[in-house]
Order: structure tokens, then C-alpha cells, then sequence
């Protein structure tokens, strides 16, 4: 059981709190100067990994971020919440504003194998993109079982049991190691970083790669044409009566 090891990926994304612009130029969104913090399902999948490695469950917990050099900041917030090895698999700015899921997924499984981990814990989705793609193409890479929206996680020798929700209740699937788990909200709540583990994980090993030194294709078959706010809402109007209502729906043509 000892020699278990897990690998976590932590994705860097423009924080939760932050009110996201679009550029003028209409190519993206403006991340320059706008706080960044690690994607909140990825925070719940390295506490999930940290939790079975404190029950003697894991050997160890790898956490692995891509994209330009400021990934760093968010793989040393992983070693501070408790990881015990980081790897920054550094992809340049302007390439990275194109990277997909596919991509990502390619870097993943051929680290899971470079590393010869037994599981693999990700966030079910970035909030940035929303895609809810990393893992399932990740599994499949690597031919794996998966079991994604993980809401709780049981290891037992070399089987995974997963707990997921679905639209009619719970369903509980059981996995045979090696594995991949996608993490969903209710799977933990991740602890904070404390003051002593941040100043501990500064002294933590970060290996730094590049794609080519996987021997990853990170070609793209997608492109983003243009990024464009949402048209505003129109506000809403209270009516009295349900004749009010009729009348109303009457005046905008809608019955």
C-alpha cells in the first residue's frame, strides 16, 4: 500500500472573486495585473491526495501545473497545502493562450508514466473554461478506468470505490488501480496553507520540463476566433395581476 503514488494536476486560473474582462482586440481575456489563484476543483483533489497519503494510503503526492513561469506560484501552494514533489511543465504565453484539454491530457499521461504513478486526482473542471474534458481524454490516453464527479473516495489494496452524483441519486462505481479521479465540489473541503508549511514548501523541489522533453505534440486542430461579452440583460418588470402579466406579454408580442 506504502508504495502508491499519485499524481495531481493544478491548473492556474484568473481567481474566483475577480470580475473577468474581455481585451479590445477581442483575442482573449485580460490577465495582465489580475490576480491568479489555483482552480478551486483542482484545490479539492490534492486535499483528497494529501488525506489518503496521511492515512498511510499513498507514498506520495506529485502535483504538476502547465503554462508560463508564474505556475510556480501555484505549485508552491499545493506543496504548502501539503504535496511533496512539483512539476512545471513550462509552455510559453502566447502558446498557452491556445491550449486545450487535449493537450493538457497528452502532458498528464505521459507524466503519469514517467513518474509511474498508480492515480491520477483532477479537478472535474477548470472555472475558466468550464470544459470538463482534462480527465475523461486523460484516461483514455493512458487506458485507464476513471471515475469522474467524485462527491467521496474509499481506497482499499489496489480498488478504488467512487462515489458519484448523478441526475437520479448516488452511484458507486469500483475501480482496479492504476486510476483516474475527477474531483467534484462535495468530495472535501481543502485546508489552508499555514504560515510554517509555506515557508517549508519554499524549500520543496520544483522540476521544471518542457513538452519536448515528453515527447508531446501539443499541435492544435482549434483555434479561438473572438471573445465577446454577453449581451446585458434587460431588467425585469413587477407586475400586480395576472392581467398585468397577459397584458404585458401581449405589449412585447411574446403571446
Amino acid at each position: 500500500m506504502a508504495a502508491l503514488r499519485a499524481l495531481v494536476g493544478v491548473k492556474r486560473v484568473i481567481d474566483y472573486a475577480v470580475k473577468v474582462r474581455v481585451r479590445p482586440d477581442g483575442g482573449g481575456v485580460v490577465t495582465d495585473g489580475v490576480k491568479h489563484s489555483m482552480n478551486p476543483f483542482c484545490e479539492i483533489a490534492l486535499e483528497e491526495a494529501v488525506r489518503l497519503r496521511e492515512r498511510n494510503l499513498l507514498q506520495e503526492v506529485v502535483v504538476v501545473s502547465c503554462g508560463p513561469p508564474q505556475c510556480q506560484e501555484t505549485i508552491r501552494t499545493a506543496l504548502a497545502m501539503g504535496a511533496d514533489r512539483g512539476v512545471h511543465v513550462e509552455i510559453p504565453a502566447p502558446e498557452y493562450e491556445h491550449f486545450g484539454p487535449l493537450q493538457v491530457a497528452k502532458i498528464l499521461a505521459a507524466l503519469a508514466k514517467r513518474e509511474g504513478v498508480s492515480l491520477v486526482l483532477l479537478g472535474k473542471q477548470a472555472i475558466d473554461d468550464d470544459c470538463n474534458q482534462t480527465g475523461q481524454m486523460t484516461a483514455a490516453l493512458l487506458d485507464w478506468p476513471q471515475g469522474t464527479f467524485a462527491s467521496a473516495l474509499a481506497l482499499a489494496g489496489d480498488q478504488l470505490t467512487v462515489e458519484r452524483e448523478i441526475d437520479g441519486g448516488l452511484e458507486n462505481i469500483r475501480l482496479r488501480l492504476p486510476a483516474l479521479v475527477t474531483a467534484d465540489l462535495r468530495l472535501n473541503e481543502p485546508r489552508y496553507a499555514t504560515l510554517p508549511n509555506i515557508m517549508k514548501a519554499k524549500k520543496k523541489k520544483i522540476e521544471v520540463l518542457k513538452a519536448s522533453d515528453l515527447g508531446v505534440d501539443l499541435s492544435s486542430r482549434l483555434g479561438v476566433q473572438r471573445v465577446e461579452e454577453p449581451p446585458q440583460r434587460q431588467a425585469g418588470l413587477k407586475v400586480e395581476t395576472v392581467e398585468d402579466l397577459v397584458g404585458k406579454l401581449k405589449e412585447g408580442g411574446l403571446v
